[in-house]
């Protein structure tokens, strides 16, 4: 078969592989392909006119924020992103000693420095430190059902709140404070939905839960920006390797195509793009966002991909996290606070009607983490996950910073409190090829999906490189999958599409106190900032 359309550029002698999306995975496999002599011909396709995908830092209020992935969570050995951090020197020194690799946090979001609760008075800290500690510990114990065949309930979210009921059986304070005890735990249900990038813990399965590796190390950031990980990997690769603004349309696969210049020469893949340009390749590696894929699952592969994939993309949870920055001129919060965490006294894990989102969207907000403080300005970053995370996208700037002004003066109980000065928000949801944040195994689901969607498709159907089983986080996908076995030049033609994320990504709400990082650096970040975010 003759494609037709515009050719692309070829490459010379060789099997030309093509890797599709220019994220963090995708860089990492053509940083590794690129090392292979049998692999000289490569292209990276990114829809987009950066690379880095859902790492994103951005030039704002005097300094580097991080709209996309923010900590390294379990910096330490076992973790192959501060690995390349140390290895390129992005890290501070605390970050690198001996002594912050072997803290263990137990992969929990540390406690706030104040919590307001929505009547405008605080709430005390050892009464949220008290429900801290019974929901983390209920966390803890959904390791027990990592290997079991069938759960009851199916869902963490359904465990969790069965065993918050036979907790207040014991609970013997007033009604007022049994009511507060049941906010501060819906807050905290809110945090792991941030953490699992799901709309309700009642949609992760429960099972699979426990998967979920938690490294040794207090959580760190980049100093100058996690865009710094990108910019490294990016100057390691030859120059002509990245393809920018060229989004993929379809994946023709399993066939055999020529080309005008190679007449001689057949492709088992045809990739076709939006402008109407082609790409033949011998090998195809997809790392592109689940979410994309559920959003374009029947139109981006032809042939479409064999039910088993087609299946494990459908059942794989795909959520929205999203950050809320928001500048002020002067703090309102006491010098060393680094967490406002936000009680809504209404709330509770066990009711399960909901408001409308118009009406209520803010509440799903888990508070504001402090960022260290600019030249001129002093900053927090929100964190809201779910469908109201996806709402919030559909507002304009001035109602989402009229509504959290709002919520601001309510909670602190100051009606004069001066209003935020700017925002910058993410919008991962609405990224057209993005579609949300990260990934989650769903009621219904399992590990062994992503491991299926992540199995190659040769074009004679049958065996090729097998793909092993990393976590956590999206970013360890720079390690895995076939790039780690086809060291010989003799390599079946396949198509491979990376898995998503495991929860636990680098974009939660940090395990440990310590703040996010942000500190004014003289390196501009590469490529006009998009609205809504490409990357996260």
């Amino acid at each position: 078969m003759q494609s037709g359309g515009r050719q692309a550029e070829a490459p010379g002698r060789g099997p030309r592989v093509l890797v599709v999306g220019g994220g963090i995975a995708g860089l990492g496999a053509a940083q590794r392909l690129c090392r292979h002599p049998a692999f000289s011909h490569l292209r990276v396709l990114e829809a987009t006119a950066r690379a880095g995908g859902r790492i994103r830092s951005e030039h704002s209020f005097g300094g580097v924020v991080e709209v996309g992935a923010h900590w390294i969570h379990g910096p330490s050995q076992g973790n192959p992103v501060f690995q390349l951090a140390a290895k390129y020197g992005l890290l501070g020194e605390k970050a690198l000693s001996e002594e912050n690799q072997l803290i263990e946090t137990g992969g929990h979001v540390g406690l706030p420095s104040v919590s307001y609760a929505s009547s405008g008075v605080s709430v005390s800290l050892e009464l949220v430190a008290e429900m801290a500690s019974l929901f983390y510990s209920l966390i803890d114990q959904t390791r027990e059902f990592l290997q079991a065949a069938e759960t009851t309930p199916p869902s963490v979210g359904e465990y969790l709140k069965e065993k918050i009921r036979q907790h207040m059986a014991g609970w013997t304070e007033d009604e007022e404070t049994k009511k507060l005890k049941l906010a501060i735990l819906k807050n905290l249900f809110n945090v792991e939905c941030c953490v699992s990038g799901t709309h309700s813990m009642d949609l992760v399965a429960l099972a699979p839960f426990g998967e979920y590796t938690v490294l040794p190390g207090l959580d760190c950031t980049f100093p100058e920006g996690y865009q710094g990980l990108t910019d490294c990997i990016m100057a390691s690769l030859p120059k002509d390797v990245m393809v920018f603004d060229k989004p993929v349309k379809t994946i023709h696969w399993n066939g055999s195509f020529r080309e005008a210049s190679a007449p001689g020469e057949t492709f088992p893949v045809l990739v076709e793009c939006e402008d109407g340009d082609y790409f033949p390749a011998h090998h195809v590696v997809v790392t592109v966002p689940l979410g994309f894929f559920k959003k374009h699952l029947d139109t981006f592969f032809e042939p479409p991909l064999p039910t088993e994939k087609v299946e494990a993309i459908r059942k794989i949870g795909f959520g929205t996290n999203n950050k809320i920055f928001l500048e002020f001129e002067e703090p309102f919060w006491e010098p060393d606070c680094q967490h406002i965490q936000v009680v809504w006294e209404d709330t509770s894990p066990l009711e399960d009607t909901a408001p409308e989102l118009q009406d209520a969207w803010f509440k799903k907000l888990i508070g504001f983490w402090v960022l260290p403080p600019f030249q001129a300005s002093h900053v927090l970053c929100g964190f809201i996950a779910g469908l109201e995370s996806e709402f919030m996208e559909t507002l304009s700037d001035e109602d989402v910073l009229r509504s959290l002004t709002q919520v601001l003066r309510r909670v602190t109980g100051n009606p004069q409190l001066p209003a935020p000065r700017s925002m910058l928000r993410s919008c991962w949801h609405s990224a057209p090829y993005t579609r949300g944040s990260y990934s989650y195994v769903a009621v219904g689901s399992s590990g062994d999906d992503m491991d299926r969607l992540a199995q190659p498709l040769p074009s004679d159907g049958k065996g090729a490189q097998n793909m092993v089983k990393e976590e956590p986080g999206f970013f360890n996908l720079m390690k895995t999958g076939p790039l780690r076995t086809p060291g010989t030049a003799r390599v079946r033609p396949w198509l491979v599409a990376l898995p998503e994320a495991r929860p636990r990504d680098p974009a939660r709400p940090p395990a440990a106190s310590p703040a996010p990082s942000l500190v004014p650096s003289p390196v501009p970040t590469p490529g006009p900032r998009p609205s809504p975010s490409t990357g996260r």
